[in-house]
């Protein structure tokens, strides 16, 4: 567990791939104003509790009750980044009392189902992984170059997410029981049970190759009461590749608690 900072509790939570250093850029920008919490999900490296072959999705929920009893805080903001973002969304529905604040970033929709293409890496895991990769870069490569349009810039910015990532590396087992997890869950019954403020944040519709922005948006239909903030110039990968704009977004929803 990493509890950095000072201030208002925020608890971050990571992506898919399961890895907090991943999000390290907003981890540190977000801590010049807030008390940041964040884990890795259960399974990971660092992490004590176990992502056993009979878990359901109710695991992240029982991992988040861990993390903030071992903090000793009462409530939080609660960010969840893509794949988090439907933890952040289940634990708001069932702990109302312990959300101050929801930030669903980039997150999956309600009825979110593995494409056809997803469904192929995610049952064989290993054998596509190399493909699964070089899909990533691809993806990740339009966006960077939206964000740093000059060559140097934009090599620095790929080598250090590109050290992030080898450093951390993602296991793509694991990516696909998380995936099948979520498919299997009723989120549209999480949304009428969300109390706290939400808002919920977006790249640019042609940036984001990973999850539509339409499916993100979807939930402001759902959760009432929320707000939508675009985040400009980024598609998924904004919380790292932009990390202090990122932290000024959630500045100004804090504000608003």
């Amino acid at each position: 567990m990493v509890d950095v900072g000072t201030g208002t509790p925020l608890v971050l939570i990571p992506g898919i791939q399961g890895r907090w250093e991943w999000m390290a850029p907003a981890v540190d920008a977000l801590a010049r104003e807030y008390r940041v919490i964040t884990a890795s999900l259960p399974g990971e490296p660092g992490e004590t509790m176990a992502f056993g072959a009979d878990a359901d999705f109710d695991l992240f929920i029982q991992q988040l009750d861990n993390v903030l009893d071992r903090s000793g805080v009462s409530d939080v903001i609660l960010c969840g980044i893509s794949f988090g973002g439907l933890i952040a969304l289940r634990y708001a529905a069932r702990r109302s009392d312990r959300v101050r604040g929801l930030i669903l970033v980039s997150t999956p929709g309600p009825h979110w189902r593995l494409s056809s293409r997803q469904r192929l890496y995610a049952t064989w895991p290993l054998l596509m992984s190399p493909l699964f990769a070089l899909g990533a870069l691809r993806r990740g490569w339009r966006e960077v170059r939206a964000l740093y349009p000059a060559p140097r810039t934009c090599l620095e910015a790929c080598v250090k997410a590109g050290w992030r990532v080898a450093t951390a590396p993602a296991m793509p087992r694991r990516i696909s029981r998380r995936a099948h997890l979520a498919e299997r869950q009723n989120f549209e019954a999480d949304c009428a049970r969300v109390t706290a403020p939400t808002l919920v944040v977006t790249g640019e519709r042609d940036l984001d190759q990973i999850v539509p922005s339409e499916e993100t948006m979807s939930y402001l239909d759902l959760i009432p009461g929320s707000s939508f903030q675009l985040f400009e110039r980024t598609g998924h990968l904004g919380t790292v590749l932009a990390p202090d704009r990122f932290a000024a977004i959630v500045s100004r929803f804090s504000r608003t608690l």
